[in-house]
């Protein structure tokens, strides 16, 4: 179904959002009826949340914007086991107290996408420990549990990729698709939520709590999924030579995070300024049939637009200016990306492969021999062609060392 008539749905549809709906016509009435209450969940493993996690993020945006109240669920008690979708391995186990420090961490985020508040439609943050950590396990399988069919979560895409490679999945993690199925039911009982988003991969596990919803006396209950989202060459999305792009400033730099999406692929534009930015469709629609080197100006917008979001205006547009300082001016911008390093070691000299993967322009040092030898490194604008080269006092300018691989990528070293 395309057609959508309610606002919420339609906006999801044009932008590009969806992937599955369990009921369409049911879902897009009860849209256009009443104030409708969904939520996303995510789960405390790290400090900060990736560009994945971005993309449901932004469907509570658009939610809230069309007039309807999200609920973002902190897994405080899910994270304590670790979701196994399409995991080849278990997670580590995190303490209590490093998964509160994750959730505080986390809820950074937040506050710049959506509004909390008591009003109606304002968003409200929950923690699943609040039920999960309390309960009696007899009690818990007796009334949940027999509600599950095991023949039926073996069949789960993200259950049988494991099993059909003969890699171990443990009771622990085999039980977080009952709790997330839980977490549902809880949600409806205690705030009204009619409808769980989220990945293509967390299909199976949402289905499950729109089944146990119908078997334990909830109203009628939804499952809507996002497209995995990969590039147009066929990349998996968020990932660089140096790690996952984070949404927290504090591991992954405003200007990084510009420059990722300033790097876009030509044929991507249009989709990405749909799903990460709120430009109106008829602006994207012009950025989008931009052709030749006019693309880079809709970039651009799409990487000012992108950051502004997640660490507000003032950094995105900083970003952008250092950008166009160091590329179009060859200034040497003090607002790069910036490492340190003990100023011994460069007194002694430091070896250029292990500064460039220091600074996360290469994963190993291989990688980093191959961009040299393809001549893509250069110290200060100059290309370096050895791979034994070394990085000394010498060649400090104004006290730092401008380290690059290509064109778009720069960071400053610094001793300390």
């Amino acid at each position: 179904m395309t057609g959508f008539k309610s606002e919420f749905l339609k906006t999801l549809a044009e932008r590009g959002f969806i992937h599955q709906v369990s009921d369409e016509t049911g879902l897009d009435d009860l849209f256009r009826t009443e104030t409708v209450t969904a939520y996303v969940g995510y789960d405390a493993t790290a400090t900060s949340l990736h560009i994945g996690n971005l993309i449901s993020a932004t469907m509570l945006y658009w939610l809230q914007e069309t007039g309807h109240r999200p609920i973002a669920l902190m897994g405080g008690g899910t994270s304590m086991v670790g979701d196994p979708s399409f995991r080849d391995e278990q997670r580590k186990l995190l303490t209590p107290e490093a998964i509160d420090q994750n959730i505080d961490s986390i809820k950074r985020i937040f506050a710049r996408i959506l509004k909390f508040g008591d009003g109606l439609t304002d968003a409200i943050m929950v923690n699943n420990a609040d039920w999960l950590m309390k309960l009696n396990y007899v009690e818990f399988l007796r009334d949940v549990g027999r509600h599950f069919s095991v023949n039926r979560m073996l069949s789960f895409d993200s259950v049988k990729l494991r099993l059909d490679r003969e890699q171990s999945l443990s009771f622990l993690e085999f039980n977080y698709m009952i709790m997330q199925g839980y977490d549902f039911v809880e949600l409806s009982r205690r705030y009204g939520c009619r409808l769980q988003m989220g990945g293509s991969d967390q299909w199976g596990n949402i289905i499950n709590g729109v089944d146990l919803g119908h078997r334990m006396g909830t109203p009628q209950l939804y499952a809507l999924t996002t497209p995995l989202l990969t590039t147009s060459s066929g990349a998996k999305m968020g990932k660089t030579a140096s790690g996952a792009v984070w949404l927290n400033e504090d591991v992954f730099s405003a200007y990084d995070f510009w420059q990722y999406w300033r790097n876009t692929e030509d044929a991507d534009v249009g989709r990405f300024l749909k799903i990460f930015t709120r430009l109106p469709l008829d602006e994207i629609a012009r950025l989008e049939a931009l052709g030749g080197s006019e693309i880079n100006e809709a970039k651009k917008i799409l990487a000012t637009e992108a950051t502004a979001i997640v660490h507000g205006r003032e950094a995105a547009e900083a970003s952008a200016e250092t950008a166009r300082k160091t590329f179009e001016e060859g200034a040497l911008a003090d607002t790069l990306p910036t490492i340190t390093v003990p100023a011994s070691e460069l007194a002694a000299g430091t070896g250029l492969l292990a500064l460039v993967v220091q600074a996360g322009l290469a994963g190993s040092n291989g990688e980093a021999r191959r961009h040299v030898q393809g001549g893509a490194v250069r110290v200060n604008d100059e290309p370096v062609s050895d791979p034994r080269a070394t990085i000394g006092e010498a060649d400090l300018k104004d006290g730092v060392v401008k380290l690059s691989v290509g064109r778009k990528k720069h960071v400053l070293v610094r001793p300390e």
